[in-house]
């Protein structure tokens, strides 16, 4: 479980992150919706402590993260982000081992559970243990991304605009393979997109930021039929817009 109180976080004068409360249950993906500057990565990275609050908390599983040393904290958490960050200089097993070379683990045993990971996103060990990740396409790379956050057996995720750069056709079939991961593993996950369409698909709640503020958290049927807001309105409004264009055209005779 995953629950920020008052959590704030300022530069000068100005809250990038204002007074934000909320709560991800076991096993729940919360998606954080909004537009740019809205305050969603910065509420990400507080989570793991890539960035301190100014003011406010973080718990996991009922331990204060500012109790936890960085290094430790983020080894438990799986983080996914939308440019990968894989090594350039390093295979594609040495970069999902990566963290079980720092943890001590043996050669086989990392091998082993790499190989591991490749099977669980679809890809196949034999044909990219050993290649670079410029070898890779960009669906590829960020499959790899997801194998190496994995690599320590987090229980939770988060995940940064994860496939935001990626081909719709790719987009969608890595949402797939990660909804099926994640409930696979039974995975706890924040995952931050400015997509309303993605955030509907895979978010168990989704909770819609504005300006550093939380405005409204509820499931994706709630957000669409009780928009707390302007705001949300105008966003939800965008999937039900396109999804009546789709409807007038496959309804239109030739």
């Amino acid at each position: 479980m995953i629950e920020t109180t008052h959590l704030t976080k300022r530069y000068g004068d100005a809250a990038v992150v204002a007074d934000l409360s909320l709560k991800v249950e076991d096993g729940e993906l919360l998606v954080l919706l909004g537009g740019s500057g809205s305050g969603k990565t910065t509420t990400l990275k507080m989570v793991n402590r890539l960035i301190e609050p100014t003011s406010g908390h973080v718990t996991i599983d009922g331990q204060d993260a500012s109790a936890v040393d960085p290094h430790e904290l983020r080894r438990r958490i799986g983080y996914v982000f939308q440019k990968v960050g894989l090594f350039p200089h390093m295979t594609v097993a040495d970069n999902v081992g990566v963290t079980l070379t720092l943890l001590g683990w043996d050669q086989p045993r990392i091998d082993a559970r790499v190989d591991e990971l490749l099977e669980l996103v679809e890809l196949s060990p034999d044909a990219v243990r050993r290649r670079r990740p410029d070898e890779l396409s960009g669906g590829q790379q960020q499959r790899v991304g997801v194998a190496r956050a994995l690599a320590a057996s987090p229980r939770l995720m988060l995940l940064d605009e994860p496939f935001g750069a990626l081909d719709p056709l790719t987009r969608d079939r890595l949402q797939q393979s990660f909804m099926r991961i994640r409930r696979q593993l039974a995975l706890t996950a924040i995952f931050v997109t400015h997509d309303m369409v993605e955030a509907l698909l895979v978010g168990d709640r989704i909770a819609v930021m504005n300006e550093g503020r939380l405005v409204q958290i509820g499931t994706p049927r709630q957000l669409l039929r009780q928009p707390a807001d302007d705001y949300v309105r105008q966003l939800m409004e965008t999937p039900t817009r396109q999804a009546r264009v789709v409807d007038t055209l496959l309804e239109e005779r030739p």
